[in-house]
């Protein structure tokens, strides 16, 4: 079941911001709230984000351990593959780099499987890992909150709104690529929205 709640409006942007969709996106007026099955309860004492894979340290934080990690506040775009985007959204949380830093990732890997809640999974390149993906904690300026993927929501700017796992738990580096939840249902891996990689050809 795909869960909706009322939107948020947004405020108006300027019409050249048109120039700054990519191909076959609108702006959107509103932030619709989406997502595969129900919002997950949140228990800080027992809440773990868990890091695996080819990695030479797996680490698993708490969630007190993982509020601890440096953090960082980025302003990115958010392009949903149903055709609209939102710009200027802005999120703070932990940078991937630092997880990569702190695990160190071995030279085998290839790609990161995103582990969210309920089995929900989500891959994408290793190359992929640019500095602005993030484990975004807030968003503009408050705790991100359960609707929009709260506690943790990873955050990739530059790839198609479906790899921004919610109610993220887990990252596994990996040598081979494993489709994710809506990979297994034709969508695209790599999910570039300039290059309109909706689906896999």
């Amino acid at each position: 079941m795909i869960a909706r709640s009322p939107a948020i409006k947004r405020p108006k942007i300027d019409p050249a911001a048109q120039e700054r969709l990519p191909p076959g996106q609108i702006l959107a007026k509103r932030w619709p709230v989406r997502h595969e099955g129900e919002i997950p309860p949140f228990d800080p004492a027992t809440w773990s984000l868990r890091v695996w894979g080819c990695v030479a340290r797996p680490l698993a934080w708490s969630w007190d351990g993982f509020q601890a990690l440096p953090q960082i506040t980025i302003t990115g775009d958010m392009h949903c593959v149903a055709r609209w985007s939102l710009l200027d959204l802005v999120w703070s949380g932990t940078p991937i780099g630092e997880v990569m830093a702190r695990t160190n990732v071995l030279p085998e890997a290839r790609y990161v499987i995103f582990h969210g809640e309920g089995g929900y999974t989500a891959n994408l390149p290793l190359a992929a890992m640019t500095p602005d993906v993030l484990l975004a904690t807030a968003h503009d300026g408050a705790p991100l909150a359960p609707e929009r993927g709260g506690p943790v929501r990873l955050v990739a700017p530059n790839r198609y709104a479906w790899k921004s796992v919610k109610w993220l738990r887990g990252i596994e580096f990996a040598r081979d690529d494993a489709p994710g939840f809506w990979e297994r249902y034709g969508y695209s891996a790599s999910a570039d929205p300039w290059a309109e990689e909706r689906f896999d050809r």
